[in-house]
């Protein structure tokens, strides 16, 4: 069963779906059109912003999992964070994407794959009196 959008959700003033997907301290907003073109990630093509091949699967992973790949591309601005942080971030925001394009079709299979599932994993804050770290503890005197 191929799985087309119906393409009456885009929004019709813009011609583009919306989303946000965060992940750590990254922020990641996408503009997801339909058609195809070249994806951009802050202003540069994915391919160079994300060298690695498996970046680049790990981008795309909602795009196999709907068989849309070629259908859509997307503009992307990702603000904070490290390339992992990042990429997680624009890959549930993907996932999101499509999920407000057509909620009905693409849904439960980015369920199923676990790509709508936020990673609510975030850097464990420094105590008072730790020196400086989260779990440092001073030293004790040796005598």
């Amino acid at each position: 069963m191929p799985l087309i959008p119906t393409m009456t959700k885009l929004n019709p003033k813009t011609n583009y779906t919306y989303a946000v997907g965060r992940r750590k301290s990254c922020v990641a907003t996408i503009k997801l059109y339909s058609g195809k073109a070249t994806s951009m990630v802050n202003g540069t093509e994915l391919d160079k912003y994300f060298p690695s091949a498996k970046s680049q699967v790990l981008a795309a992973k909602p795009f196999i999992v709907t068989e849309t790949v070629g259908k859509f591309h997307y503009s992307a601005k990702i603000v904070g964070g490290g390339k992992v942080g990042q990429l997680a971030a624009l890959t549930l925001t993907i996932a999101r994407a499509l999920k407000k394009l057509d909620e009905a079709v693409y849904k439960s299979p980015l369920r199923n794959a676990g790509l709508l599932t936020v990673d609510s994993r975030v850097r464990e804050r420094r105590m008072v009196g730790t020196g400086g770290k989260a779990r440092r503890q001073k030293q004790s005197p040796k005598r």
